[in-house]
């Protein structure tokens, strides 16, 4: 029996060993995308839960991280030294993370959450998208509160990066504050610097900028930022965060980039500036549509967030920005479940085959200032349009390879395939989607038929 349960052991270890191996992500060798170390593409598809080791004990966090891993999420953003009073008022289970606000004095019982949280995250094939920091703990933006110098930003990377070296951890530096003075950016610079030697050089690096805002404005050359990130933030319906990635795919040396904070759901439309109104919230078709705009335009993957759940808001906590449903009930909002038809979609037709390829339109009907995009894979067997308000297009379908083409509306509020024909013509033709209007976006496929590549989704 002891033989027995020593074997056993050694294969719980194993399998241990290879979910996180499996989970170590690199940049794919064309640098558009995030893949795993076997050369697996990898989708980012993540959750602000930027309060998650903050406000959550064990039992709500394994709640939250099991309902996230169910709607097909990739990568949970949290922060360590969360923004909400996140130095000065204990986490669920009494405990600061520092000791005297001092960086270089960690509370073990803090961190022992935090490690719980992202075993938990793991054993779910989540990767953990953390930030040491929120910014207005070192940004001149915020002097009073800045508890940080370069020597123990340096110190705390280091001690992060050792204690989660071996985890599935992408790390997320600059917590919603761009770069005003030298002393910020030395700061920044000396927290990559300590990750970077503690994880021995082994785990992603990219910044979260304050929005609207984009991390290649100030760190695209820096060795250290293996991604960018860019926040489109919430400002307004319709506001284009396609041109983001549009931008950054341009730069050179490459890197992947995506949209680390769009638009909310349940947040009001403006956030709380002056002359918004409060009852003006995005919804679902407001983040679908941030969505579907910024990963064809040629982001490696997105982030979804909600308002009431990136706080862990209820009703023992003050509401921030508008917030009024339990964070609980607002895990099942739509727009979070529709995540998932995008990642669906992505995986079905080799998105790291991808590129942007505006040409492919050559006439657009819409109307509304609201861009039609379009991707196009770079051996041409398939083409995808994302028209956000169902309004037709005209296509070259000679761009695409093949003798037969095959064409296929796919639902992204529902993740619903269905054929519309295949022809062997390759004349130029007009789509026109099945529904058009607010909240009746579509996504044309159109394919070499002779592929047989698999239906998307449901059909």
């Amino acid at each position: 029996m002891r033989k027995l349960l020593f074997c056993f052991s050694l294969v719980s270890v194993f399998l241990h060993f290879q979910c996180v191996i499996g989970q170590s992500l690199r940049i794919s060798e064309n640098g558009r995308f995030i893949e795993k170390s076997n050369s697996t593409p990898f989708f980012y598809l993540g959750d602000t839960a930027w309060e998650l080791f903050h406000r959550l004990d064990i039992g709500e966090a394994e709640y939250y991280l099991n309902n996230r891993a169910d709607k097909g999420f990739t990568v949970i953003q949290a922060v360590i030294l969360s923004e909400l009073n996140g130095i000065s008022v204990p986490n669920a289970n009494g405990d600061l993370p520092l000791f005297n606000k001092d960086p270089k004095r960690p509370n073990e019982a803090y961190f022992k959450h935090v490690d719980a949280i992202v075993d938990k995250a793991s054993s779910l094939g989540l990767v953990m998208g953390m930030l040491p920091t929120w910014g207005s703990y070192w940004s001149s933006l915020s002097e009073k509160d800045i508890i940080f110098t370069a020597e123990s930003a340096e110190e705390f990377g280091l001690f992060l990066g050792k204690r989660y070296k071996d985890k599935p951890v992408i790390w997320i530096l600059g917590g919603d504050r761009n770069i005003r003075t030298e002393n910020d950016r030395k700061i920044v610079e000396a927290m990559a610097q300590g990750l970077k030697q503690g994880c021995n050089d082994q785990q992603l690096i990219t910044f979260h900028p304050r929005g609207p805002g984009m991390s290649s404005d100030y760190f695209h050359d820096a060795e250290w930022l293996d991604f960018n990130m860019y926040q489109s933030s919430h400002g307004q319906h319709g506001h284009d965060n396609g041109l983001y990635a549009e931008h950054d795919y341009a730069l050179e040396p490459i890197k992947p980039t995506l949209d680390g904070e769009p638009r909310y759901e349940s947040i009001p439309v403006g956030f709380y500036f002056k002359g918004t109104d409060p009852k003006d919230r995005f919804d679902d078709y407001d983040a679908r549509q941030a969505a579907y705009w910024s990963v064809f335009a040629g982001a490696c993957g997105h982030t979804y967030g909600n308002n009431n759940i990136w706080q862990m808001y209820s009703p023992d906590n003050s509401p921030i920005i508008g917030a009024a449903i339990p964070w609980k009930d607002a895990l099942d909002h739509p727009g979070a479940f529709q995540m998932k038809h995008l990642r669906t979609l992505m995986e079905a037709r080799s998105f790291s085959n991808l590129t942007p390829k505006p040409e492919l339109i050559k006439n657009s009907m819409e109307i509304n200032g609201e861009p039609i995009r379009a991707v196009l894979a770079l051996d041409a067997s398939f083409a995808m349009i994302y028209t956000p308000r169902g309004k037709a297009f005209t296509m070259d379908k000679g761009m695409i390879s093949g003798l037969n083409k095959k064409a296929i509306w796919y639902d992204p509020r529902y993740g619903v395939s269905h054929h519309l024909g295949t022809s062997d013509t390759d004349g130029i033709q007009t789509y026109k989607p099945p529904t058009s209007g607010r909240g009746q976006d579509w996504v044309l496929i159109l394919e070499n038929a002779d592929l047989n590549l698999p239906m998307p989704g449901f059909h």
